[in-house]
């Protein structure tokens, strides 16, 4: 398989002071034709998916833009002006209702006709408790545990619904299959949850999701996002997660291309330089990751380079390729579409 190439478009960029470069004015940035004219120039270059990054805190310091469009709505804003990039906003796991979760990622699946993804991130800044009036998780189990809840619960109620469960019998007046739904059941520490879900089952099957290489389990996700301050740390991790299991691994990559200024360090893997530069790095990256995930320090700056040199050069030497119109994100990262627990069960049934 080509690498796999995603950008987040989060903000203004990495920089703390991108929002001074950015093309236009910073009332423009909280408004939906900048974050689809941005998802729009990705999807022209050929990158695979887009994410977008979130948190219930603005992002803004020393004077930046101190507001945010939730990343679900943004992602579901650009799913009907898109055909072929990935959809794949970032939810938190500590304290969102994963009842909830299930159902906006769902529905982005349905708006986006199955190119929808899932960042699932731990919520560490107390004040994000604070705005929801929960009690604050501080023990790293605490944390563990609500992620690993969170994401069980989510991929239930998926498939909670089989995919034959919608019937659509407009004569007879039966919509819905009442055995083709079920209860998941769960039981956690801190909540429980019996669904089945409301929305019916995705058109993926379950949307693709993304943890964090030392973070979450690789059996409950689809792709390990691994990072490290160098290339030797970025490949050691990539070697890690996949001895753990990992289905595919994406490695994350700070870039400021030409006059574009390199962000602060990040823990993330860094680029500075010109496009030439970077298409070598990301050759090397080819070897031990199946894609990697771009930051750009400035989106403004960044992207039309990428757009113009970058990307252009990797699709030309056949390492990356573009996604195919119609297909699904599971389907372009080369993952089969899952059946449910219930309908596995009901085939092995029938063939005994």
């Amino acid at each position: 398989m080509s690498l796999i190439l995603g950008i987040e478009l989060d903000g203004e960029g990495a920089h703390p002071d991108a929002w001074r470069r950015a093309a236009h004015a910073p009332d423009r940035l909280l408004t939906g034709r900048t974050v689809a004219d941005r998802v729009a120039a990705a999807e022209n270059a050929g990158f695979t998916f887009a994410s977008f990054d979130d948190s219930l805190l603005p992002p803004g310091a020393d004077g930046g833009p101190a507001g945010r469009i939730d990343a679900v709505n943004r992602a579901a804003f650009v799913a009907a002006t898109t055909s072929t990039i990935g959809l794949v906003p970032v939810v938190g796991t500590t304290y969102a209702e994963p009842f909830h979760t299930s159902s906006r990622l769902a529905t982005l699946d349905y708006a986006s006709r199955g190119r929808g993804g899932w960042i699932a991130s731990r919520d560490t800044d107390p004040r994000v408790a604070s705005a929801l009036g929960r009690a604050e998780a501080t023990a790293p189990a605490d944390f563990a545990r609500e992620e690993r809840d969170a994401l069980t619960v989510v991929r239930d109620l998926w498939d909670s619904w089989e995919d034959d469960a919608v019937i659509r019998d407009y004569a007879t007046g039966h919509f819905v299959d009442r055995d083709r739904l079920h209860y998941i059941d769960f039981q956690g520490e801190t909540y429980s949850v019996k669904g089945p879900a409301i929305v019916p089952r995705p058109p993926q099957g379950q949307l693709v999701v993304f943890g964090r290489e030392g973070d979450t389990d690789p059996s409950l996700v689809d792709v390990v996002l691994v990072s490290g301050p160098s290339l030797e740390d970025t490949v050691e991790a990539a070697g890690r997660a996949k001895a753990g299991g990992a289905t595919l691994v994406f490695a994350e990559l700070d870039v400021a291309l030409g006059s574009s200024p390199p962000a602060p360090p990040s823990g993330r893997l860094s680029f500075t330089g010109d496009a030439t530069g970077l298409v070598e790095l990301l050759r090397a990256l080819d070897s031990h990751a199946e894609g990697v995930r771009l930051h750009p320090a400035v989106v403004d700056e960044d992207l039309p380079v990428l757009a113009r040199y970058v990307v252009p050069a990797l699709l030309r030497d056949g390492i990356a390729h573009r996604p195919v119109p119609g297909s699904t994100l599971r389907s372009t990262l080369g993952l089969d579409r899952p059946v449910t627990p219930f309908q596995a069960e009901r085939l092995e049934d029938s063939s005994r």
